[in-house]
């Protein structure tokens, strides 16, 4: 654009339109909404709300302090009444999880009394189980033992010494032998082979053991076969 006059009067002017135009254009203004600050994580209030007394920041630092321990105590942490109250958190709550603990602690106190018990109970088991199959694979021999001891072979002798050895070794564990006679029929204990009138005979009684029979405490390994007299 042509201008007349003086230089100096012309740059002069032509400066203080431009300041004019920067003057009345707004710069854009940023502001940070966010409620927590993610420098300090902090949460963020008004300018105005704070009193002259503080009053705000105090509540601000209490309630940070009591969600401070309120994640604590979810994630796990004990953390003391004590401290609890002074950070302002009602006694009640850690009493109540002290309680809960406690309880959980006897709940697992107690299955693992069950637990042992019920362990030594099928230890228990297992070795009876384990005893009474060897006494049962030693059934046989018992029986040619008694068959060689009614035939005179076992009347004296090293075999007769080893004989009486193993039998003695078998009751230490447990092993007793049914081969009464006289007694009264037991068909728990007794397999009746053969029956037979007896005089004077009121119940039906053991007569004569064919074969004997064993048991291991209360478990009857094998019912001794007998002939049973029976009244006429």
């Amino acid at each position: 654009m042509p201008h007349h006059g003086n230089e100096e009067e012309h740059n002069s002017s032509t400066n203080q339109e431009r300041m004019g135009q920067q003057g009345n254009a707004q710069e854009p203004v940023i502001r940070d909404n966010r409620k927590v600050d993610p420098v300090t994580g902090q949460a963020r209030h008004p300018e105005g709300g704070q009193s002259a007394g503080g009053a705000s920041a105090g509540e601000t630092d209490s309630d940070g302090d009591a969600l401070a321990q309120a994640e604590e105590i979810l994630n796990g942490i004990d953390v003391p009444a004590e401290e609890s109250v002074a950070q302002g958190v009602p006694a009640g709550s850690a009493t109540a999880e002290a309680a809960e603990l406690k309880n959980d602690l006897l709940r697992l106190q107690a299955e693992y009394v069950n637990y042992r018990k019920r362990v030594e109970r099928d230890r228990a088991v297992a070795g009876e189980m384990a005893v009474i199959g060897v006494l049962n694979s030693l059934l046989p021999v018992l029986d040619d033992v008694d068959a060689a001891r009614q035939h005179g072979d076992l009347t004296d002798g090293p075999f007769a010494a080893i004989a009486t050895k193993l039998e003695n070794a078998l009751k230490t564990y447990g092993l007793v032998r049914i081969d009464e006679t006289g007694v009264e029929f037991d068909p728990t204990i007794h397999e009746a082979l053969i029956q037979q009138p007896g005089d004077d005979i009121e119940v039906d009684t053991v007569s004569q053991v064919l074969r004997s029979g064993y048991k291991s405490g209360e478990r009857v390994l094998r019912a001794a076969q007998v002939i049973v007299a029976v009244p006429a």
